[in-house]
């Protein structure tokens, strides 16, 4: 593995097999890179790394700590047994990749987070053998793209951005003591600037035996931008900004751009950033990228999903089922234990009790939220009016993403509580106009009687 040195002093950057150069002079069907690292304008040498394999098309970004070049050996033994780990399963990606041999994205997330793992061990064994370094650690950001899937693994306050069709969006949660502070209402953005250790992060790869690896996987459709950052450049952008400078910057000027305004305004830490672009599609929007942006549209538009941030909707948008219905044919049968919620995607169904039509629902509506927490027979019996294809989420899978992700927990709990809470309303004023009405026939009736 070749390495070489780019802006700023002691920048590891590490390319396999391809130098940016020749990632840059690729055929335009291929994905190209382009990564910078910088020592920043007030340290004296570069504690960042990062690291391409253009075969395996990997992605990382690592910010070590820890000082006397601890830190710098950190992130580069941590960048450098993640990659080999995943080199070592190549042929296990490429079965993912043609869709046989039985692998599936659980056991890629898996991987990756053994990878990390691994590393974390690495660090940490190499810090315990040498005083000078011991307490070393890195944050890491893995970027792992196999076909039309995307793979994340991350932990500190480096970032993963996503750029698609003019929206930025962050992939990836800060592990860090001012994000925690904000999540929990302790602290204000307006009082980041005096808070003593900005810098704190509240999770590092290699600082103990073992650390807890965030992962995510989601849809890659032609024309993504990523950015890799640490946070000697996140700490100088907005996201509005972000959006902003994708769209009038050049791809292969993007990176160092980056770099320029994290030195103007500051440069207080090492700077490293990757632009990853996916070609984009030959002739305007593929099938696709129409079918994730219909399903990701319906579901933020759901009260029951409208608090999610984009990375929670995808991990949401992981654990649904896309099934199609030919006219006629029944979705839920009345009467039968239903344990899934159904949201119209196209074409449009019809609520009915035996003949009689309820309903009729189109895209965008949903039927049975209250299957996923109640396991009550079905009241009535949905069949398709026209073909139509149904986005599914079932019980079981709502339930385990509750029970692994406590930020979505909550906001979704919530989000429950406040549907069932206009129902109830609904419900208690229906009542009162059909008591009123009640009244208004006795009276009518008790009129009539005395004349």
């Amino acid at each position: 593995m070749g390495s070489r040195a780019l802006t700023g002093r002691a920048a590891a950057g590490y390319f396999s097999p391809m130098s940016q150069a020749e990632s840059a002079a690729e055929p335009a069907e291929r994905i190209t890179f382009w990564p910078l690292t910088d020592v920043g304008r007030v340290r004296d040498h570069n504690e960042d790394s990062f690291l391409v394999d253009k075969k395996l098309n990997l992605f990382i970004v690592a910010d070590g700590m820890g000082g006397h070049a601890a830190g710098e050996v950190a992130s580069q033994v941590a960048a450098r047994t993640v990659r080999d780990v995943l080199a070592q399963s190549r042929d296990m990606l490429h079965e993912f990749e043609a869709g046989h041999g039985g692998i599936g994205r659980h056991d890629i997330l898996r991987l990756l987070e053994s990878a990390v793992q691994q590393a974390c061990s690495a660090v940490y064994n190499e810090g315990q053998e040498d005083e000078s370094k011991r307490g070393m650690g890195t944050t890491i950001d893995a970027l792992l793209l196999i076909g039309s899937r995307g793979f994340i693994a991350h932990v500190g306050d480096s970032r993963v951005y996503l750029y698609r069709q003019s929206a930025v969006h962050q992939l990836t949660e800060d592990h860090s003591l001012i994000n925690e502070l904000l999540k929990r209402g302790r602290l204000s953005r307006e009082q980041i600037e005096k808070l003593q250790y900005k810098n704190a992060v509240t999770r590092a790869v290699g600082v103990y035996e073992s650390v807890e690896v965030d992962t995510l996987d989601f849809d890659v459709l032609k024309g993504d931008r990523f950015l890799l950052a640490s946070d000697g450049l996140t700490g100088y952008l907005e996201e509005a900004e972000l959006s902003r400078l994708f769209a009038e910057t050049p791809e292969d000027q993007l990176s160092q751009r980056f770099i320029d305004l994290a030195n103007e305004r500051g440069g207080k830490d090492n700077i490293t950033a990757i632009v990853v672009k996916v070609p984009d599609a030959e002739s305007g929007v593929d099938r696709l990228a129409r079918e994730v942006n219909l399903k990701l549209e319906v579901l933020h538009k759901m009260p029951l999903f409208r608090h999610l941030t984009y990375q929670e909707l995808v991990r949401v948008l992981n654990i649904t089922e896309v099934r199609t219905y030919d006219p006629d044919q029944v979705i839920v049968e009345e009467g039968d234990e239903g344990d899934e919620l159904f949201i119209v995607l196209t074409g449009q169904v019809r609520v009915h009790s035996g003949e009689a039509v309820l309903v009729r629902l189109g895209p965008g509506q949903h039927l049975g939220e209250m299957a996923l927490v109640d396991k009550a027979p079905r009241s009535a019996s949905v069949s398709a009016d026209e073909k139509a294809k149904m986005l599914v989420i079932r019980r079981r899978e709502f339930f385990d993403i509750i029970r692994k992700d406590h930020a979505i927990a909550v906001k979704l709990l919530w989000s429950f509580l406040g549907v069932l809470t206009e129902r109830l309303r609904t419900t208690n004023a229906r009542l009162g106009e059909a008591t009123d009405k009640k009244g208004e026939d006795l009276t009518d009736a008790l009129l009539a009687d005395s004349e």
